[in-house]
């Protein structure tokens, strides 16, 4: 069976391991281990009856829970089958100008979907010479200011809080570069993740800036990567372009039943930001404690990990002795096999990975 690209692959983990996929404990997607909420569930079985009907084409009711949840009018949110699909409408946008920017290491589906449109790519390193520190956000405009003098015909896609490296870039930081470049399309698929009093997206000002798209995605924060949902904000004339691109009903009525009853799940919200920090940091300290390996600080629910070690190695050895599922970072070039990715889950389960690295490394000294 093909190596993932992705995380979350459990069918292979499952043959590699010789195990059945639910005993493996999946810290490769980065997903909540809080849900789905039970509002979500309840919603789902309430739209059973429903699916003898074809969803409503325009989402009206979704749009209208979207919209009273980010304060904006309804004409500048398109809902889509995850947040993937509307990165690949993106793409046949960001094609058609001279480049596109990426900050390195990049999601690998920035490159699907830019490559699937035969895309110009310009690639900047947001990791140091020194591969474990982050170059100062504050000096965001200057990282990529070798790009800067045909900006105007040149896109920005950047992820913020950024993947693999968890760094969450400040609205200031990201600011200047909006009247820098043609395009700026900026993945938010992790900012949920954020707690409002810290959170940095560009939603509040979308409306001030034409050129700017915001993709969002509704399936790590409430555990909803089945269903397949996210959004976009943008221009209305933008979005009016777009859904001339795509096929009708891209979301199904369940999935569209379980968003607006997550939108609307306050309880469910603050338990995830009451219930990350201190994991994360728990995760991220005995991280550290185990010799060989350095994890950068994170603002998202993952932590990428330098290690001394084969990463494919400690992959493979976690999964066929411990049943324990890790994201190598392969698929990022600039990282190879010296780094991995860890999503952050509960207490049990993270004690259950630092046990579990501790008896592999052990084991190779």
């Amino acid at each position: 069976m093909r190596q993932p690209s992705h995380g979350g692959n459990l069918a292979w983990a499952a043959a590699l391991a010789g195990c059945s996929a639910d005993a493996i404990v999946d810290f490769s997607a980065s997903i909540s281990p809080l849900g789905p909420p039970q509002s979500a569930i309840a919603a789902i079985c309430s739209q059973i009856s429903n699916l003898r009907h074809y969803p409503d084409p325009d989402y009206s009711e979704l749009r209208l829970a979207l919209g009273h949840f980010h304060e904006l009018p309804i004409e500048w949110i398109l809902p889509g089958n995850g947040s993937a699909e509307l990165l690949t409408l993106a793409g046949r946008e960001l094609a058609q100008l001279a480049a596109t920017i990426l900050l390195t290491p990049a999601f690998g589906d920035y490159y699907r979907t830019l490559m699937a449109y035969n895309a110009k790519v310009l690639e900047f390193p947001l990791l140091s010479a020194e591969r474990r520190v982050l170059r100062d956000e504050y000096q965001l405009p200057q990282l990529i200011s070798p790009a800067t003098a045909n900006s105007t015909h040149y896109a920005l896609l950047l992820n913020n809080p950024h993947n693999p490296t968890g760094k969450l870039f400040t609205r200031e930081a990201i600011l200047p570069l909006l009247s820098q470049f043609a395009l700026v399309v900026v993945d938010e698929a992790f900012m949920d993740f954020v707690a409002p009093d810290e959170e940095q997206s560009l939603i509040p000002v979308v409306q001030e800036y034409p050129n700017l798209v915001v993709l969002r995605s509704l399936t790590k924060f409430y555990s909803l990567p089945g269903l397949r949902l996210g959004y976009a904000i943008a221009h209305p004339d933008r979005l009016q372009k777009w859904q001339l691109w795509r096929d009708p009903w891209p979301v199904n009525t369940l999935a569209a039943a379980a968003a607006i009853a997550a939108l609307t799940d306050r309880d469910f919200q603050q338990q995830t930001w009451q219930w990350l920090p201190p994991a994360r940091q728990e995760l991220f300290q005995g991280l550290t404690a185990i010799p060989g390996l350095q994890p950068l600080p994170s603002a998202a629910n993952y932590l990428l990990v330098e290690t001394q070690q084969s990463s494919l190695q400690l992959q493979q050895k976690l999964l066929q002795q411990h049943q324990i599922l890790i994201r190598d970072c392969l698929s990022f070039k600039e990282l190879g096999d010296r780094f991995f990715r860890t999503a952050v889950r509960s207490h049990t389960d993270n004690q259950r990975l630092l046990t579990a690295i501790k008896s592999v490394l052990s084991a190779e000294l």
